[in-house]
């Protein structure tokens, strides 16, 4: 069977989840949109589109991927986050792949992303191909742990990897940036309590480990604008997914009153 599920996990992205619907839409037999709950109009645009809405509490973005991907109907699921765009090239490698799919071939691919920010493709920064998780699988070969953030998985044979690229809008602005930033850095916090130190000077010492590696290893340089708004982005949730975890652990009140 090649018919084809296509899920979408999103919290409040009313801006966003049309343009991700239309980009699967027609080429996808079914699609699942995974929300959280959200209190502004995301729910209402999905449905308006023939997507299949379902409400999972948000505990850790792993649950919230396993229990979307058992929700889809089809053999072959292909995850879409609500930043992303599916493109005709990557549609036609994806129905090529199905039709031709043997018992000798993954069951798992990576897709390549192109992102697109503050104007301009980046190229460079670590940002392309972007590889974030296997984005097409094959039902009941790709599990994902719990972990709060950057959930890490399984999978029962080694992945392939698609060559066309989907398109990603990662930030629709500076001030969005920042936040994901502020998010993350927390949910990093708590994964990392127990298991690592924190401290402001861990913390920037990680943070400035961060800058080269984006902006030098990863030539994020070439990037221009890109690559130093990056660079900083990287400096900040690091920096401060440290300094949080110190905060975790210490536990830092107010004094008592005098």
């Amino acid at each position: 069977m090649n018919k084809k599920s296509v899920y979408i996990i999103c919290y409040n992205e009313e801006r966003k989840i049309e343009a991700a619907i239309k980009s699967v839409l027609g080429w996808a037999d079914e699609i699942i949109v995974a929300d959280s709950f959200s209190t502004d109009h995301t729910v209402k645009i999905a449905e308006s589109l023939g997507a299949k809405v379902i409400q999972i509490p948000f505990e850790n973005f792993g649950k919230l991927r396993n229990v979307a991907i058992e929700s889809c109907s089809y053999n072959w699921i292909f995850s879409l986050d609500s930043d992303e765009r599916c493109t005709a090239s990557v549609q036609k490698e994806i129905d090529i792949i199905i039709s031709q799919h043997t018992s000798n071939n993954p069951t798992t691919y990576f897709v390549p992303r192109k992102n697109y920010l503050l104007g301009k493709w980046v190229k460079y920064s670590g940002w392309y191909p972007d590889y974030r998780q296997p984005q097409l699988f094959k039902k009941g070969t790709l599990h994902y742990n719990e972990d709060l953030v950057h959930e890490t998985y399984t999978t029962d044979s080694a992945p392939g990897y698609l060559k066309e690229a989907i398109w990603q809008f990662p930030f629709e602005n500076l001030q969005q940036m920042l936040s994901k930033a502020d998010r993350y850095s927390t949910l990093g916090a708590k994964k990392l309590l127990g298991k690592r130190k924190g401290g402001i000077g861990v913390g920037l010492l990680h943070g400035f480990a961060a800058i080269f590696q984006c902006y030098i290893m990863k030539r994020g340089f070439l990037d221009g604008r890109c690559g130093i708004a990056i660079a900083i982005y990287n400096f900040t949730y690091t920096f401060y997914k440290y300094a949080k975890l110190a905060e975790l652990e210490a536990n830092w009140g107010s004094p008592d009153q005098p």
